[in-house]
């Protein structure tokens, strides 16, 4: 199991990629600690995975307080803190003109401050130990645009970047900052706004190469893969998940 003796965290842990994620890493051998919102969603991942595995820390990331808390308590549980998982993030819609003024500040709380708050508390420790695996959860949308989703794409954008800087500065130190960009992926979010599709209805992936949306499970190999030894030359990386999405020119698909 590649992850024997990872101790990982997790944010937005309680729902689709994020838990599909603490399952795999478990799986894979890591201990966890996951974070989000709704205890109840967090304790019910926990309950599908074994006894001593998992600690639950219901607490918000927005909060500069909740980020050294949860830190402090993984380092505290795990005795050490290997890997950080920045997935979790909200996307309102609108365009710059529409978008709520409230929904904007929240979704650089939660898409890109947070992530970033986190990388400054978890980067000493990571230091100390020797290196570390940060994965922040990116998506399609911060390397090209969506229609309406300004502050989502603007600020996946901005988490790529940063990734990429952390990586040069904190390379030195072992510590491997990759950026994982999903396309569309079927979570309790998105079924909400499009439903479910089928080989007879393919909606909006009638274009994409692969004829389909990904399931949350779909994006967890790649991550399993960034938190292990066996991705130890790797830093800096933008890697797409998308079913083919970003190769397809929007004219040749017929999408204008």
């Amino acid at each position: 199991m590649r992850l024997d003796n990872k101790v990982a965290l997790i944010t937005g842990a309680g729902s689709g990629i994020g838990a599909a994620i603490a399952k795999r890493f478990v799986e894979d051998g890591a201990k966890i600690c996951i974070i989000g919102r709704r205890k109840k969603n967090l304790e019910d991942v926990a309950s599908q995975l074994p006894p001593g595995k998992v600690k639950v820390f219901p607490g918000d990331i927005t909060k500069y307080e909740d980020i050294k808390a949860v830190v402090k308590a993984t380092i505290e549980w795990g005795g050490k803190l290997d890997v950080l998982v920045n997935n979790a993030a909200i996307n309102p819609e609108g365009g710059v003109a529409e978008v709520d003024l409230n929904d904007w500040q929240a979704v650089i709380a939660t898409n890109l401050n947070a992530p970033f708050l986190l990388m400054r508390e978890v980067v000493p420790h990571m230091k100390e130990l020797g290196g570390g695996s940060v994965i922040n959860i990116a998506s399609l949308g911060g390397l090209r645009c969506l229609s309406g989703r300004v502050a989502y794409c603007t600020t996946k954008a901005a988490l790529i970047m940063l990734t990429k800087q952390a990586a040069v500065d904190y390379g030195k130190y072992n510590i491997r900052f990759n950026a994982v960009c999903p396309g569309f992926v079927f979570t309790e979010m998105t079924r909400g706004h499009f439903g479910v599709f089928d080989k007879d209805n393919l909606g909006p992936f009638k274009n994409i190469p692969l004829k389909r949306g990904a399931e949350p499970e779909e994006i967890t190999g790649i991550c399993s893969y960034l938190a292990s030894d066996d991705s130890g030359f790797m830093t800096g990386s933008v890697l797409l998940i998308d079913g083919g999405t970003a190769v397809v020119d929007a004219f040749d698909a017929g999408l204008q």
